[in-house]
């Protein structure tokens, strides 16, 4: 073999190594995901609760109102923005320890 040739062959090697990740990187991987995942199911399961609650609201607008009818309507629409709110926050720090576990993961030793 030649140089050239024993060169070629360990930028082969190099090459697919680095393409296929580690035991440690797919695991890595998969945290992220399962972590990405449950932040968008709370993110949706709060959407359809305040979605709810807005409906809500909208119906105790229907027809004639009092003012402490409009006084729950608006307290119904608030809380449904508290929930949104809630769960982003809960999102982001799902998705935030994800990823902190994901590169904890990533430096352990192989």
């Amino acid at each position: 073999m030649t140089i050239k040739s024993l060169l070629a062959t360990a930028g082969l090697a190099a090459l697919v190594a680095a393409c296929n990740p580690s035991p440690q990187e797919q695991q890595a991987d998969a945290i992220e995901q399962q972590a990405e995942q449950q932040a968008d199911a709370i993110e949706q399961n709060a959407e359809v609760r305040a979605d709810s609650m807005e409906n809500q609201a909208d119906a105790m607008r229907e027809g004639p109102t009092t003012p402490g009818t409009e006084a729950q309507a608006d307290a119904m629409e608030d809380r449904a923005d508290a929930v949104r709110a809630q769960a982003d926050a809960t999102a982001e720090r799902v998705e935030e320890a994800g990823e902190a576990k994901a590169d904890a993961t990533r430096q352990q030793n192989p």
